[in-house]
């Protein structure tokens, strides 16, 4: 039986010699993780005999991800992202953590920083009117009691009619389409957008090319993110897919669940919404949160992963 040359302990040692194991200095966290990297990237080399072409046409396939700026996309795409989901859901059962709304992934296109408001808010800059379908959301956000929690701040945001986010997409205006809206007494939001478009990667990106070695579409259908938080609630990052979605069953980012499909109604305009400025045909969505109580302070922060700010 022929032994693995990356399994031999003179591998191995050489595994923790790449990793700094010897010496005293940087984060023994870094060390831990990268040697479990190398250690089974150099498995993988051998037991697939991956060759020196495949080797470096990845190399490369990372100079440009990264050039691209779709390494989140792809972590999104390959389920990486979903697979955090996961694991927080199953370390939540074992802890007994249960009920509330499902979580899903954040996505890569979310801005900090956008316009404050108290209690509804109207997100569109009014680009599109008389292309884009008038959305009214409105929903309450409550505790897992079903008591409404004023004061959650809800923090939303969606793409255009062409599928394309504000500041991603230098053609919109700053914060187009994202807004923070603080619940009123009753735990109530309310905000006037547009109907959202679902949308594809760059079909000439790296994410795509990826996907198409895979057989995969790179689709989403349209969707709402939300965070919301609050205090002495866990904080709750999530997103809404909208029924009726083509690809609602089969997003290529796997953020659709269980509890998280909008049910969007279409009307054609009364006296009501003709007296708020609008003609013809509009749409609602009503989405209600419940949240997790914080059984500790960090629990009510988000992540610390890296997020784009709007420049002055």
């Amino acid at each position: 039986m022929t032994v693995k040359i990356s399994h031999t302990p003179e591998l191995q040692a050489f595994f923790q010699q790449v990793s700094g194991a010897g010496s005293s200095q940087g984060s023994p966290r870094a060390k831990q993780i990268l040697l479990r990297l190398v250690s089974e990237l150099a498995r993988v080399l051998e037991d697939l005999e991956v060759t020196d072409d495949e080797l470096w046409g990845a190399v490369d396939y990372v100079n440009r991800l990264g050039a691209s700026n779709e390494a989140g996309l792809l972590v999104a795409g390959l389920g990486i992202e979903h697979f955090l989901d996961l694991l927080h859901d199953a370390r939540d059962a074992r802890q007994g953590n249960t009920g509330g709304t499902p979580r899903t992934i954040e996505g890569p296109l979310y801005v900090a920083g956008s316009p404050l408001s108290q209690g509804e808010a109207r997100m569109d800059d009014g680009s599109e009117e008389g292309v884009a379908t008038p959305l009214f959301i409105r929903g309450v956000v409550r505790d897992i009691e079903g008591k409404p929690v004023a004061g959650a701040l809800v923090d939303l945001w969606h793409a255009n009619t062409q599928g394309t986010y504000s500041y991603f997409d230098s053609s919109q205006s700053d914060y187009n389409l994202r807004r923070r809206i603080v619940t009123d007494a009753q735990g109530r939001y309310r905000a006037r957008s547009i109907v959202p478009s679902g949308y594809g990667c760059n079909p000439a990106g790296p994410t795509q090319e990826c996907l198409d070695l895979l057989g995969r579409h790179g689709q989403r259908p349209a969707h709402i993110h939300y965070f919301i938080s609050a205090a002495g609630y866990r904080h709750l990052t999530t997103q809404i897919n909208l029924s009726g979605e083509k690809y609602l069953w089969d997003d290529f980012a796997f953020a659709t669940r269980d509890g998280l499909v909008g049910q969007v109604v279409f009307s054609e305009a009364g006296a009501a919404e003709q007296a708020a400025g609008v003609s013809g045909r509009f749409a609602e969505l009503e989405f209600d949160f419940q949240l997790q109580p914080a059984a500790v302070p960090a629990e009510q922060q988000r992540s610390n992963r890296p997020r784009a700010l709007q420049s002055a």
